[in-house]
């Protein structure tokens, strides 16, 4: 009973809340920032972790942890867009945007936080449960948590007409294979054999371990900033072990 009350919890904050919170986020300041504030999520599942499992971190995880988020951020803010509201373009200049909406980051602090204490509440369920199993306990959670939220915001009719596109579907189902599945699967395992904190702040490089992709795949430039960003981040991961 233990095991199912606290992964069903995780999953409901983890899946439901979090992932609401962070799709939410993309649609009003972007993927960009929106995954810089979940490089929070780390030393959100820390504290959790420090509060509900008393886990404690070395000074050199610490120090880790530190040096993966500043790289993380480093990549993840990518090249500076154009200041194109000037009428002369040759006084076009580089610069970084400063403001952005208060409620989007608020929703992209709700899905670090989500994702964060999704992952603690996970480890404290699981207590030496399969992690595939756990997986499952938490999907299920997840599946009912948002066929609740469909329902009230009246939604089945487009979840309906989503099934008409196959293409999509096709691409969902293998996303959901290596994310859902196999991802949480393996996070589970994670916090099963090292600290929360520890086990989110390496979680945490899928933001830089996509540039590789998505230069291949997409075609998409990759800039000096996010080479250095992931060379930082990985050296902070490295930090863990040594």
């Amino acid at each position: 009973m233990h095991t199912w009350i606290w992964l069903s919890l995780s999953g409901f904050i983890g899946f439901v809340l979090g992932d609401l919170f962070l799709f939410q986020s993309f649609t009003i300041i972007g993927a960009r920032i929106s995954m810089l504030v979940m490089a929070l999520s780390p030393p959100i599942a820390a504290i959790t972790g420090w509060i509900l499992m008393n886990e404690t971190l070395s000074g050199r995880s610490i120090a880790g942890m530190i040096l993966t988020i500043s790289g993380i951020s480093l990549a993840i803010l990518g090249r500076p867009g154009h200041d194109n509201t000037s009428p002369d373009l040759k006084k076009k200049r580089f610069r970084f945007k400063l403001k952005y909406s208060i409620k989007g980051l608020l929703f992209a602090l709700g899905g670090a936080a989500g994702q964060g204490i999704g992952l603690v509440l996970s480890k404290y369920g699981m207590d030496g449960y399969d992690a595939f199993a756990s997986t499952q306990i938490r999907v299920l959670t997840g599946v009912i948590g948002f066929a609740m939220v469909i329902t009230v915001y009246g939604g089945w009719k487009r979840v309906g007409a989503a099934f008409k596109n196959m293409p999509a579907i096709r691409s969902l189902s293998l996303g959901a294979f290596f994310g859902p599945f196999l991802g949480v699967s393996f996070s589970l395992l994670a916090v099963k054999y090292t600290s929360s904190g520890i086990a989110s702040t390496i979680m945490s490089l899928t933001p830089v371990m996509i540039i590789a992709p998505s230069a291949i795949l997409f075609h998409e430039k990759v800039t000096t900033r996010e080479v250095i960003g992931a060379v930082i981040a990985v050296v902070g991961v490295s930090l863990f072990f040594l």
